[in-house]
This record gives C-alpha cells, sequence and structure tokens, in this order.
C-alpha cells in the first residue's frame, strides 16, 4: 500500500494505491481517466498520513481493493501542505507521456 502526494497541474492531492509503483502503466491510466497525464508524485509514510487523517483515511481504507486500486484521500492543496513538510515526502518521481 502507498500513500503519496500527486502535484498535478491544477495542485496536490493525497492518494491511497495498492499499485506497487507510482509509474505502473494501469496506475498511469487510471490517473489519465481523471485528466492527470503528467505529474509529480512522492510517497509519504503510511503512518502519518493514517495519524493525521484518522478516521477518513480508515474508511478510504476499507474501501480501497487488495490490487489494482486508486482512492483519493484530500484534494485540498492547503490542507494537504498543512498536514506534511517537505522533509516527510519521499524522493520524487516524474511522469511525462
Amino acid at each position: 500500500m502507498k500513500t503519496s502526494i500527486i502535484f498535478t497541474g491544477t495542485g496536490p492531492i493525497l492518494i491511497m494505491t495498492s499499485y506497487g509503483s507510482l509509474t505502473h502503466p494501469a496506475f498511469v491510466e487510471k490517473l489519465a481517466a481523471k485528466g492527470i497525464k503528467k505529474f509529480i508524485a512522492s510517497e509519504l509514510p503510511i503512518e502519518k498520513v493514517q495519524e493525521r487523517y484518522g478516521k477518513h483515511f480508515d474508511i478510504v481504507m476499507d474501501d480501497l481493493h487488495q490490487e489494482d486500486d486508486l482512492r483519493i484521500l484530500d484534494y485540498n492543496g492547503h490542507n494537504i501542505f498543512r498536514n506534511f513538510s517537505f522533509t516527510e515526502m519521499g524522493k520524487p518521481v516524474y511522469y511525462e507521456p
């Protein structure tokens, strides 16, 4: 399970996914279906996301399938930046078709 901030053209979103890679072709296709074709992604420690999102995290987690799934946990960029510092983010992954 991965939790990541995806930086898009319209701002950051916080996602949870069961894909093993943030550049997995099927993951990229799911983002493209949401209009996200180019992005920068940084993983976050799942424990920190769970701690800061509490019950909302649990609800989204319960809805996440074991394989090949993607859920948006937060799409409010102000909230995401308030909750996480750059030092908590993993090495950025750049994707461009």
